[in-house]
């Protein structure tokens, strides 16, 4: 079932199986009990998420000639991306477009934005992605609103380890009626993310005691302060707890709030001794957008816009029945002693970590640490390395004992807090190309290295990064696999240069 044969044609060079072909092969395994009709069409690739990296994979697959099925949860393709629009990335067009991608796209008349110019993930849904997913190639072949329940073998649980090889995937989903169907797969490329599943604010790993109960007063990690949740925070005290570059977005648009609404106050919380990480390299850093953000996170701290609490380990949350001490009390241990914030709102800003209770029934082989791809993680592991310092790579390292089986995009960096949206690109690129037959194609890893693009945050105003010139006048050179990969980010060694 996971035959590697070359299809006619090489890279790229087949007509792609698109329109109502497409359609017919993909929909011919779709169906309720053990899924499959019997017509002998061979599965589909089937890619978990409509997200950049997801239809990057799609737009991919669909060059090759590949049948293939996008699986979505949301209404509409980037749907999570959605979900933060009103935050700005820190890299520009010309490194937020996978290349397949834009050859779909402008065979089918779309012009690219401008390439300096940093978007919102609204801009990004609006310009690129849902213009993507209307592309014919692809849009007969994403379905919105199926929600991947688990992935496995078809007839066979975790425990069978005899003639797995011989048996399809299978993909069980859910759509928004409830009905439950199943999908044969000839492989299954996860590429769902890690949005909806953030850390807990408790330490240690673990939700504090009384979280769970205080739900309604936390927030997610990027909540629209400016804009559709302004009413939730102006004239109300916030208590932001992490030290990433979500909390830095919330925390400077909680500055501007506070300029214009009289009364509203901020809190941070961090759990490390020192911000100094969040801070980054001003000037320094490769992408001047990013090193903007931390000098004016550092300024608001230094001028007690922001009061900035240290070493703060969240050990417990109490609702308060008094209006005017908040709404809820955080109790946390501090090298001083247990110490209490009362605020109106948490933002919980505490990262993401992955959803692996979909793959349960297939063997994974992933990092006890970092929960990614054993072959992956040391790339990753933020104990020793930052944003910039991951090297591009592809299927060999993204591949698992289960013959066909693929974790992609942010989700392959697991609990790592940075992920490249183009080293995401170059992923899935190698995995199609692997999945073609196509090995030398699959194991010459390249990457225009963009610096940074899951990463993001509220940058400076737009004439402000222009004016830094951000990312340069030219795209970098690429990379080869093996090749030192990094810039400039005001603090190396990722969490091991705190200690230093």
């Amino acid at each position: 079932m996971n035959d590697h044969t070359p299809r006619p044609g090489g890279c790229c060079g087949s007509a792609p199986a698109t329109g109502a072909d497409a359609a017919e092969q993909a929909t011919a395994v779709l169906g309720t009990g053990t899924g499959g009709d019997g017509s002998g069409q061979e599965p589909p690739v089937v890619v978990i998420g409509a997200g950049p990296v997801g239809l990057a994979a799609a737009a991919h697959l669909a060059e090759r000639g590949l049948p293939f099925l996008v699986l979505e949860a949301g209404e509409r393709a980037g749907a999570a991306v959605s979900e933060w629009g009103h935050v700005r990335l820190f890299s520009p067009w010309r490194h937020d477009i996978d290349a397949a991608a834009r050859r779909l796209l402008e065979a089918a008349g779309w012009t690219a934005p401008p390439a300096d110019a940093l978007p919102t993930g609204a801009e990004l849904v609006r310009d690129y992605l849902a213009p993507l997913a209307r592309v014919p190639a692809l849009a007969a072949n994403i379905r919105t609103g199926t929600e991947v329940l688990a992935v496995t073998r078809d007839g066979l649980d975790a425990t069978r380890t005899v003639g797995r090889d011989e048996h399809p995937l299978l993909v069980r989903t859910r759509d928004t009626a409830g009905e439950i169907r199943d999908v044969r797969a000839r492989a299954v490329i996860d590429a769902s993310g890690t949005w909806r599943n953030t850390n807990p604010l408790g330490h240690s790993g673990l939700p504090a005691p009384g979280e769970t109960e205080a739900a309604a007063v936390i927030t997610g990690p990027l909540p629209d302060v400016l804009g559709r949740d302004r009413g939730r925070f102006a004239g109300k005290h916030t208590l932001v707890v992490g030290a990433g570059h979500s909390a830095a977005n919330t925390l400077l648009s909680l500055t501007r709030l506070a300029g214009e609404a009289p009364g509203t106050r901020i809190t941070w919380a961090v759990r490390g001794g020192s911000a100094a990480r969040l801070y980054g390299g001003g000037d320094a850093d490769g992408l001047p957008a990013r090193g903007a953000l931390g000098a004016r996170l550092k300024e608001a701290v230094d001028a007690g816009a922001i009061r900035l609490v240290h070493s703060f380990a969240v050990t417990r949350l109490d609702s308060l029945d008094s209006p005017a001490d908040g709404t809820v009390r955080v109790t946390g241990a501090t090298p001083a002693g247990e110490r209490t914030v009362s605020a109106d709102t948490v933002v919980a800003a505490t990262g993401f970590r992955p959803d692996l209770d979909l793959l349960r029934e297939v063997h994974t082989e992933l990092d006890p640490a970092t929960e990614a791809p054993v072959r992956l993680a040391p790339m990753i592991d933020p104990n020793f390395h930052s944003c910039g310092t991951v090297p591009p790579h592809g299927e060999r390292v993204l591949a698992h004992p289960e013959t066909g089986l693929y974790i992609a995009g942010m989700k392959s960096y697991g609990r790592a807090p940075t992920f490249l949206m183009a080293t995401g690109y170059e992923q899935v690129r190698s995995i199609a190309a692997a999945l073609a037959g196509d090995r030398a194609a699959a194991d010459t890893v390249r990457l225009d290295l963009p610096e940074t693009g899951v990463c993001s945050t509220d940058p400076p105003a737009e004439d402000e990064a222009a004016a830094a010139g951000c990312c340069g006048s030219s795209a970098p050179e690429p990379l080869s696999l093996g090749a030192p990969v990094g810039f400039a980010t005001g603090r190396e060694h990722g969490y091991s240069g705190e200690r230093r």
